[in-house]
């Protein structure tokens, strides 16, 4: 949140707007006293006709009867389409999930074999499973990472941008794998994602343990279960390609 501060009594009644992700559309506006500030909608004919199809060349997956053997497969910047069962947990979730394990209490939610996707969902509107439901940065979870794969059984997680080092070395250890959903979509995140539940943690709203049902929810196999990590391979791999090609300056002179 990015806040243009300036001197003032709570007399004057200051607002602060707070969006909800780096990623939504920002609008700018003076309150100067004159009357309310009419924001009119943007016009929906600007936007781009967004048709997305599966790639035919992605691996489907099913979440429902995965295993590590198959996981171990899977090779990073790799494309998977999956479908199934998929739980959801972020910051508080990891945290609470952290303190009944420390007090040697049951967990409400199984997560052996099964895939977390770090993600705080917004409210359904009308027919919605599920409104906008984006990944979230996937290194805030990186100190629950050998907890969660180590004491509960989980397999793989589903995020945005890198892992740490230390994360990406639990992951190998554990022959788990890492997942990127694409990041500053979440609309079209969730046109994948067919029925919604929660399972735990009601009480924390959107960052409760929710089940999602997806079908061919699009992601990139990030880190593999062998440590492989598309953030490190891949930037290393661009330089190669740039460096064999020579910059040329055309100069027309007339």
């Amino acid at each position: 949140m990015k806040i243009l501060d300036y001197p003032t009594h709570a007399a004057s009644l200051p607002v602060a707007i707070i969006p909800n992700c780096a990623a939504t559309r920002h609008v700018h506006f003076v309150l100067d006293g004159s009357g309310v500030t009419e924001l009119a909608p943007p016009d929906t004919s600007t936007y781009p006709d967004v048709h997305w199809m599966p790639s035919p060349q992605a691996k489907r997956v099913n979440l429902d009867t995965i295993t590590k053997a198959e996981t171990a497969t899977w090779q990073a910047g790799e494309t998977l389409l999956l479908s199934g069962k998929l739980l959801t947990g972020r910051d508080a979730a990891h945290k609470r999930i952290a303190n009944m394990l420390a007090k040697g209490e049951k967990l409400p939610v199984d997560f052996k074999n099964r895939f977390i996707y770090y993600v705080g969902p917004v409210d359904a509107v009308r027919d919605e499973a599920v409104g906008p439901a984006g990944p979230t940065t996937a290194t805030r979870m990186d100190d629950y990472t050998e907890l969660m794969l180590g004491q509960t059984g989980l397999i793989g997680m589903v995020g945005k941008a890198e892992r740490g080092d230390e994360a990406i070395q639990v992951i190998a250890k554990h022959k788990a794998v890492y997942l990127t959903a694409v990041g500053g979509a979440a609309y079209l995140v969730s046109k994948a994602i067919k029925k919604s539940r929660v399972l735990a943690f009601e009480d924390l709203g959107m960052e409760a343990i929710y089940e999602f049902e997806v079908v061919d929810m699009p992601v990139t196999v990030a880190v593999s279960a062998q440590g492989d990590s598309v953030h490190t391979s891949g930037p290393a791999e661009w330089r190669k390609k740039i460096a064999q090609h020579k910059i040329i300056n055309v100069v027309n002179v007339t």
